[in-house]
């Protein structure tokens, strides 16, 4: 049994990981979040350690080396930009680490967090989780038998509703959450090129508060991209249950359909973690330099082999800001 500490335990994805502890078998002994809406920890671990203050959770953790108790890993759930900060505090502290997507915003970063690994001897593993889904899994290895010189032409549509809440919070923030491609996107781009092969063309055709459309020229495909936050994209009929969300990959023309079986994904990403098979943060650094560079890319416009969607026309910012690419 590892024991463990978890940062960002009140956020959106912290109850997959506390799911995932407790279904490997493991402890989490500390928790640490600036909001208090914890009640999550009591179904799996009522006795971990609670702390709504850095300088506290921090202490406790020194506290604790040594004992029983000691701190073999760490599990990130926080906002975007605070990745870095937390996975060089855990590997500084002794600590193995996992942190969600985007693992770091800027690929400078993952570089530096490598070079830490070796001065600590600790590894930082990231949740990748769709490289674990069966149907993507039996994807690839249908792509790597097939023919070496062929190009596959794909659509991805990924377009998942937010409300205004959104451009209050963090993610509204493109220096915080990297922008649409990053927050909504990094896991898609990761899974392509694992696929596909690496990038050999970046191509932005429309970037905005809301979305973001463009194509990718891979080793073996070329990829059409829409990605949006705006329901008012969302194709007719597109709406799936109460959820305003819609998603399809589209590969020589037929649908490939991964909807289902992510239930178990972070469970199954933390089991080959802990048997020393998860994905380190090395194998981020291609999906990292995607965002990266169409965050930093100055939008084309409609030329080209574009999205249709890409048409959709551009929105005004729900609180009046200037829809400009920061």
């Amino acid at each position: 049994m590892a024991n463990f500490a978890l940062i960002g335990a009140a956020g959106y994805i912290a109850p997959r990981h506390i799911k995932a502890i407790a279904d490997t078998g493991n402890n989490l002994v500390a928790a640490y979040d600036k909001f208090d809406s914890v009640g999550r920890l009591d179904a799996s671990f009522p006795e971990c350690s609670f702390f709504t203050e850095q300088e506290q959770f921090e202490r406790f953790v020194d506290k604790v080396k040594g004992t029983k108790d000691e701190i073999q890993w760490l599990a990130i759930c926080t906002p975007n930009y605070t990745h870095d900060a937390f996975i060089r505090y855990g590997l500084k502290n002794g600590m193995n680490v996992i942190c969600e997507k985007p693992v770091v915003i800027h690929p400078k970063n993952i570089v530096e967090i490598m070079k830490l690994e070796e001065e600590t001897g600790h590894q930082v593993y990231n949740i990748l989780q769709l490289r674990l889904h069966e149907s993507i899994v039996a994807l690839k290895q249908k792509i790597d038998a097939g023919p070496k010189d062929k190009m596959y032409n794909i659509d991805l549509t990924y377009i998942t509703s937010r409300g205004k809440w959104y451009y209050t919070s963090w993610k509204g923030n493109n220096h915080k959450s990297g922008g649409v491609a990053t927050n909504i996107g990094v896991h898609f781009y990761d899974m392509l090129q694992w696929i596909f092969g690496p990038v050999k063309k970046n191509i932005v055709n429309v970037m905005s508060f809301d979305r973001v459309a463009g194509v990718l020229e891979l080793e073996h495909a070329h990829v059409k991209y829409f990605l949006s936050i705006n329901a008012e994209c969302l194709p007719e009929n597109a709406v799936q249950g109460e959820k305003k969300t819609y998603r399809t990959l589209n590969i020589d023309g037929d649908e490939f359909e991964f909807s289902k079986g992510f239930t178990e994904l972070h469970t199954k990403s933390y089991e080959n973690i802990l048997a020393g098979k998860g994905f380190r943060i090395s194998e981020a650094q291609n999906c990292i330099q995607i965002v990266e560079d169409i965050r930093n890319s100055t939008p084309v416009g409609l030329v080209g082999d574009y999205h249709p969607l890409a048409k959709r026309p551009l929105a005004k910012h729900p609180f009046g800001w200037d829809d400009v690419k920061y």
